[in-house]
This record gives structure tokens, sequence and C-alpha cells, in this order.
């Protein structure tokens, strides 16, 4: 996987907007109306992990859950990051909804 220039960031940062990029890292934090439901969105974040084979670094705080990604591999940010991080857009919409 190559790391991803300048001008391919600014695409791909255009396809998360609530995440913010600091250096070779994307990162966001979501919040969730209890504890339960925080752990049940990075359970599903786990699974997705697992099967992009691409695992974010991940900070449980109660409600609040603040994941960090970058591709360790490629020394900096690539598609696999941008990717993961739309998938966990999706599943906090998915986990908003319910």
């Amino acid at each position: 996987m190559e790391k991803l220039v300048r001008s391919q960031l600014q695409a791909a940062q255009a396809t998360v907007p609530h995440w913010t990029r600091r250096g070779q890292v994307i990162g966001r934090t979501f919040e969730f109306g209890d504890f339960v439901a925080a752990l049940k969105f990075v359970n599903a974040v786990a699974r997705a992990a697992e099967k992009a084979q691409h695992h974010p670094d991940i900070d449980i705080r109660w409600n609040r859950v603040r994941l960090a990604l970058t591709t360790h591999d490629a020394g900096g940010l690539t598609d696999r990051d941008f990717a993961l991080a739309q998938t966990a857009d999706r599943l906090a919409t998915q986990r908003a909804g319910r």
C-alpha cells in the first residue's frame, strides 16, 4: 500500500469531513448515549478492522470513543485509513439510529 501524496490526501480527507488530520494520522471522536453503546460501536469497528486487516488506535472514555488511523507499514496515510474511517462513520450512523 502506497502512502498518499498531498493532492491525494486532500481528496481523501474530503471523504471523511468529521475527521481531523495531524501529520500522518487521521482521528475522530464519536459520542454515544452511554458506555454500553460506546462499547457496541467499538466491537463493530473491531469486526470491520479485522476483516480489513487494518487496526485503529482506540481510546474509550465512558460514552466517547476516539479512533486514530495511520498505516504504519507505509509510514503514513493510505487509502486503507480513509476506507476504515468511512466504515466507522457508517457504523456510528447506524448505531445512532437504534
